[in-house]
C-alpha cells in the first residue's frame, strides 16, 4: 500500500525535465515510487497540493554546523544567545538557542522549517571527527555529512614531497573512511601550516614552498585532486583557495583553477576569492567576477558555490587560521585560534557587514554577480558559507534578489555608491526562474555531491519534498513552506515541527591499498597524541547512517570522471 500521495501540485524537478507541470507524487517506505498500476489503489494519506509549488528538499552543500570549531563559536558569542529569541520546547521539539551560530537542535529545526532536508559541514579535522558525529546525533530532522580537512595535513605533504602519489591516494581513502567523512577539503593549502611557523605568516601564491616540506600549494591542489578522481569519490576536491578575502586574490583563484589540470574541482565561497586591487589600498578594491566566471563557464570540470554576503552581524569561523587572525585585527574583536596537531588549524572572530562600507558592499555585489554570470545554473550553488557571509536563514532574501531585478536595483541604491563603478551588477538584467532556483538550491548541489537519490523527485529518490504557497514576493514564499516532508513523513507544516526525526549521516568508504596501514600506524605512534587504533570512528558510533558508493576509476585526468555536466539525461 502507498504511504502518501501528493496530488495536483506544480512540480519543479529539473533533473527529470519538469518545470511547473501539474503532477502527482507517490511515496512508499521513504522513497518516491512509480504511480501505482492499479487505479483504485488508495494511499494511507493524501495531501492535496493543488495550486502549490512542489520541489525536492533543499541541499546546503557548504555550511558550518558541527564540530569543535562550531561549538567553540557558540560559547564565544553569549551576547547573541541573550538577545535572540530561542526555539521553544514543544511536544515535538527540544529547546534551542539562536544567533549566528545556532545550537544543534535549533540548527536542525530551522533548516527543516526553511525547506532544507540535507546539509554538509564544510571543514572538520579528522582528529575531531568524533565530536562532529556527536553533534550530528544531536542535530534533528536533516541528513548531514562533513568534509575532511587535508590541505595542511603533514602526512599528505610528506607523501607529495617524496613523490609517493600511490601512498597519497591510499591515505586519502583511508582518512575519509577512518573519519566517516564525505569529501576531501583543502583550506588555504599549505598556508595554515606556514601560519603555524611564523607570526602572521601565510603563503602569498601557489608556488611558494611550505616550510620543512618544500611542497607548494599548487602541488597539494593538483595531487589531492588527482587522488580524489582516482578513488572515484562522489564529490570533487572541495577547495577553499589561498588568500581568501585579500585584495588582488583573483589571480590566485585563477591559478587554483588551472592547477587542477582538468581534474574535477569545486571552488567554495567563490565570492571571497574574486577581488581585484592592491593589498591595503581600498581605493583599488574591485570585482573580478567577470574574468573568473568566464573561465568557469569555459571549463566544465569546475563548479562553485557563492558564499553570499548579507549585511548584518555574524561570526566568522574557518579552518583558515591566518584569516581568523587577520579579521580579529580588522574588526578589533575577540578572537580564537587553534592548532589541530598534524592536520589543520582554525580561527573564529565576530564580524559585521555594513552596507555603507565600500568593501562590504562590493562583497555583497560580487556574490550576486557570480549567480548572474554563470551561464549553466547546474554549476553554481547557493550558499552564504553559513555563518561566514551570513546565516542560511537569509536564503529566501537571496532568492528574491535573484528573481526580482527591480528589488535588486532598489537595494543597490542603498549601498556604497562606488559599487556601481567597481562592479557590473547594475548592468545585469537577468532574473532567475523558479526552475533555476530549484537547480541552485536543490538539483545542482545534489548532483555535484554525487547524491543520486537527492535533489529530484523521480522514482527511487528520497521522499524529501518541500511544498510552497506561491507569492509575488519570493522572499515571503520561500521563508515559510506550507509543508516539508522528510523521508516520506510530513515533519513541518507552516514552520511548526509536527514529528520527531533524526536524519542520517552520509559518508563514504573508498577502496584503498590496505598495505599502507602499517606505515600510517608508525606515523601515528611517532607524531600523534592519539594511538592509531583509537583514531578511526567505528561503524557503531553512527546511530543512523548511509554509505554513499564510490566509483572505481582507472582513468587519467579528465577521462570518465563523475561530474556535474551530465544533467538533462
Amino acid at each position: 500500500m502507498i504511504d502518501l500521495k501528493i496530488s495536483g501540485g506544480y512540480v519543479y524537478d529539473p533533473a527529470n525535465g519538469l518545470d511547473g507541470q501539474v503532477r502527482d507524487l507517490w511515496v512508499h517506505n521513504g522513497r518516491i515510487v512509480e504511480n501505482p498500476s492499479h487505479p483504485d489503489e488508495k494511499p494511507v494519506r493524501h495531501l492535496n497540493a493543488a495550486g502549490l509549488v512542489v520541489m525536492p528538499g533543499g541541499v546546503d552543500m557548504h555550511c558550518h554546523i558541527a564540530g569543535p570549531k562550531v561549538n567553540t563559536a557558540r560559547k564565544m558569542r553569549p551576547e547573541e544567545k541573550r538577545r535572540d529569541t530561542p526555539v521553544r520546547r514543544t511536544a515535538s521539539t527540544h529547546s534551542g538557542s539562536m544567533g549566528s551560530v545556532p545550537s544543534t537542535f535549533a540548527t536542525g529545526y530551522k533548516y527543516l522549517g526553511l525547506g532544507y532536508t540535507t546539509a554538509f559541514d564544510a571543514a572538520v579535522p579528522p582528529l575531531s571527527a568524533r565530536h562532529a558525529h556527536e553533534e550530528f546525533e544531536d542535530t534533528p530532522c536533516i541528513d548531514k555529512g562533513f568534509y575532511v580537512l587535508m590541505g595542511n595535513n603533514h602526512y599528505v605533504m610528506n607523501s607529495i614531497q617524496n613523490q609517493e602519489l600511490e601512498r597519497l591516494q591510499a591515505f586519502v581513502g583511508w582518512l575519509l573512511g577512518a573519519a566517516k567523512g564525505y569529501a576531501a577539503k583543502l583550506v588555504n593549502p599549505g598556508g595554515v601550516e606556514v601560519w603555524k611557523h611564523h607570526q602572521a605568516g601565510n603563503v602569498s601564491g601557489l608556488d611558494e614552498p611550505v616550510d620543512h616540506f618544500g611542497v607548494t600549494p599548487r602541488q597539494i591542489i593538483r595531487e589531492v585532486a588527482h587522488s580524489v578522481d582516482r578513488l572515484g569519490l562522489p564529490h570533487a576536491v572541495h577547495v577553499h583557495c589561498n588568500n581568501l578575502g585579500m585584495p588582488g586574490n583573483w589571480q590566485t583563484t585563477l591559478e587554483t583553477m588551472r592547477a587542477l589540470e582538468g581534474h574535477r574541482g569545486h571552488l567554495t565561497h567563490i565570492q571571497f576569492h574574486s577581488y581585484g586591487g592592491g593589498e591595503g589600498d581600498e581605493n583599488t578594491f574591485n570585482s573580478k567576477a567577470v574574468e573568473l566566471a568566464d573561465y568557469v563557464n569555459a571549463h566544465e570540470n569546475l563548479t562553485v558555490d557563492v558564499g553570499q554576503v548579507l549585511f548584518g552581524e555574524t561570526t566568522s569561523m574557518t579552518g583558515d587560521g591566518p584569516l581568523g587572525y587577520f579579521l580579529s585585527n580588522v574588526y578589533g574583536t575577540k578572537w580564537f585560534s587553534a592548532d589541530i596537531e598534524m592536520e589543520s588549524g582554525c580561527g573564529i572572530a565576530p564580524i559585521q557587514y555594513r552596507n555603507k562600507s565600500l568593501v562590504h558592499s562590493l562583497q555583497w555585489a560580487i556574490g550576486l554577480e557570480w549567480y548572474l554570470l554563470i551561464q549553466d545554473p547546474w554549476r553554481v550553488v547557493m550558499s552564504t558559507d553559513h555563518p561566514n557571509g551570513g546565516s542560511f536563514l537569509a536564503y529566501p532574501q537571496i532568492i528574491r534578489l535573484l528573481m526580482d531585478r527591480t528589488y535588486r536595483q532598489d537595494i543597490l541604491k542603498t549601498v556604497h555608491p562606488q559599487v556601481r563603478q567597481r562592479s557590473i551588477l547594475a548592468d545585469l538584467d537577468r532574473e532567475y526562474t523558479l526552475g533555476e532556483i530549484c537547480i541552485v538550491t536543490r538539483a545542482a548541489p545534489a548532483r555535484i555531491l554525487g547524491l543520486h537519490h537527492k535533489g529530484h523527485l523521480g522514482p527511487g529518490a528520497d521522499a524529501d519534498i518541500t511544498i510552497y504557497t506561491p507569492h509575488e514576493n519570493k522572499e515571503i514564499m520561500f521563508e515559510l513552506p506550507r509543508y516539508v516532508i522528510k523521508a516520506g513523513k510530513i515533519l513541518a507544516e507552516e514552520g511548526d515541527i509536527r514529528e520527531e526525526h533524526l536524519g542520517k549521516t552520509l559518508h563514504v568508504r573508498p577502496d584503498y591499498d590496505p598495505d599502507i596501514e602499517p606505515d600510517i600506524a608508525d606515523w601515528f605512534e611517532q607524531y600523534y597524541s592519539i594511538r592509531f587504533r583509537n583514531y578511526p570512528v567505528s561503524d557503531h558510533y553512527l546511530q543512523e547512517s548511509e554509505q554513499i558508493p564510490c566509483r572505481n576509476l582507472e582513468t587519467s585526468a579528465g577521462d570518465d570522471v563523475p561530474g556535474p555536466d551530465s544533467h538533462g539525461d
